[in-house]
C-alpha cells in the first residue's frame, strides 16, 4: 500500500478513529488503526470491540493495499507535521510502514490487516435521519447525568426512547435525572428503548458537535446502534439491561414553582459552594416570602449565606441538595429564566425552562 495525503485532510478523520482506541488493550492489534487504500479512497477503522469508527477520505493518489499500524503513534506523527505538509505512507517493506514528509521519516511496525476485528451488523429494527445539530444538542443536554462505573450497569449509559415522530434521551445516576426530546418526523416505530453505553455517547457527541450542518442517519437494533454522516460511520454495541421506569420518580404535582434568573441563580450557588462540605457538596435552599436563601457549611464550622429576591408568597420550605447537581442542570439550559419546582424537604425538585417543556432535570434532595 502507498498513498500521499495532505495533513489537513488526514488529521481530522484520524482523530475520530483514535478516540475509540483504548490505551491499554488485551489484544495488541486493538491498539492499531486499520488502513485500506482502494480506488483512490482511504478507509480508516478503529475499534475496542465494543465501539467502532470508520472514516473515509476520497480522491487520493494511492496504490491499493491494507495494513494496521499503531493508532496513537500515527496520530502523533501526523499532528506533529507542519500544517502544509504532504504525508506519504509506504508499506513496501514487509511488516513495516514508512511515514514521511519532506526530510522527516518514521518507520513503524505493522500487524496483519486480516487479523483486525470488525463489527459486522446488517439487520436494523429502526432507521431514521435527524439533524446533526439536533442530535448533538440532545446528547449534550442529557449526557452529564449518566452514571460512571456504577454496579447497576444499565445506568452507565443513555436511554434512547423511540416513539413515532419523537426521539427521547434519558440519563440518571440514581441521584439526578436528565430527560430531553426532539421531534423527528421520519420515525415510524413506536415504543423502542435502547441503552447506549457511556463511551459511545461521548464519542458520538465528539464528532457530531464538530459541525452543525446536514443530517445523520441513525440505525438501531436489539444489540447495536449506528450513526453515519458524510465520511464517517460509527457503530456501538448496546447495554443489555432494563432501564428504570423514570416516569415513576418524576413528581406529578409540585406545589411550589418559582421563576429565577438563571445566571443570577448560578452565581449565588457558586458562591455558596465555596464553603460547602468538599465531599458531599451540600447546600440548603430556603424558600420564603419574597426570598430564596442559599446557605452552606463545612466541618470547620465555616458558613456561607446568600439570597436572591423571588416572586413567592406561599409557606416557607427548606430543602438540601448537592450543589454540583443543581449547577449542572442550570448550565445545560440555554435560557435566561428557569423554573424551579419544589414540594418539601423529602421530594425531588425539577429544573426546566419556562419556554421549553421538552427538557426536564430532576434532582433528589439530600439530608444536611
Amino acid at each position: 500500500m502507498e498513498l500521499i495525503v495532505k495533513k489537513e485532510i488526514l488529521l481530522k478523520p484520524l482523530s475520530y478513529v483514535v478516540g475509540v482506541v483504548e490505551k491499554r488493550q488485551t489484544l495488541p492489534i486493538l491498539g492499531n488503526v486499520y488502513l485500506q487504500a482502494s480506488s483512490a479512497k482511504l478507509t480508516l477503522i478503529g475499534t475496542d470491540l465494543e465501539t467502532e469508527i470508520t472514516t473515509f477520505i476520497e480522491g487520493l493518489d494511492s496504490v491499493d493495499g491494507e495494513l494496521t499500524v499503531g493508532a496513537r503513534k500515527l496520530f502523533d506523527i501526523v499532528r506533529s507535521m507542519p500544517d502544509s505538509a504532504e504525508i506519504k505512507l509506504d508499506a513496501a517493506q514487509e511488516n513495516k510502514v514508512v511515514v514521511s514528509s519532506g526530510r522527516t521519516r518514521f518507520t513503524l511496525q505493522t500487524l496483519p490487516a486480516k487479523e483486525f476485528p470488525k463489527l459486522e451488523v446488517s439487520d436494523w429494527d429502526a432507521h431514521f435521519s435527524v439533524s446533526r445539530s439536533a442530535l448533538s444538542g440532545l446528547l449534550a443536554s442529557t449526557q452529564f447525568a449518566m452514571a460512571q462505573q456504577d454496579v447497576r450497569y444499565f445506568l452507565n449509559g443513555l436511554l434512547f426512547e423511540i416513539e413515532q415522530g419523537v426521539l427521547r434521551a434519558v440519563a440518571t445516576d440514581g441521584h439526578r435525572l436528565a430527560r430531553s426530546e426532539i421531534a423527528v418526523p421520519g420515525i415510524q416505530e413506536a415504543s423502542v428503548q435502547r441503552i447506549v453505553p457511556r463511551k459511545a455517547v461521548l464519542e458520538m457527541q465528539r464528532f457530531l458537535s464538530s459541525e452543525d450542518e446536514g443530517d445523520v442517519e441513525v440505525k438501531i437494533n436489539a444489540n447495536h446502534i449506528s450513526v453515519s454522516t458524510d465520511g464517517l460511520m460509527f457503530i456501538s454495541k448496546l447495554i443489555d439491561g432494563r432501564f428504570p421506569d423514570y416516569n415513576s420518580v418524576i413528581p406529578a404535582n409540585l406545589s411550589k414553582h418559582i421563576s429565577l434568573d438563571r445566571q443570577e441563580f448560578i452565581d449565588v450557588l457558586v458562591r455558596a459552594a465555596i464553603l460547602s462540605n468538599e465531599k458531599f457538596k451540600g447546600i440548603s435552599l430556603t424558600l420564603e416570602s419574597g426570598l430564596l436563601k442559599v446557605s452552606s457549611n463545612n466541618p470547620e464550622q465555616e458558613q456561607a449565606n446568600d439570597e436572591m429576591v423571588v416572586d413567592y408568597s406561599d409557606e416557607a420550605v427548606e430543602v438540601g441538595f448537592n450543589v454540583n447537581y443543581v449547577l449542572d442542570a442550570l448550565r445545560n439550559l440555554d435560557t435566561k429564566e428557569v423554573v424551579l419546582g419544589l414540594q418539601d424537604a423529602n421530594t425531588s425538585c425539577t429544573v426546566k425552562s419556562p419556554k421549553n417543556e421538552n427538557t426536564l432535570y430532576l434532582i433528589m434532595p439530600m439530608r444536611l
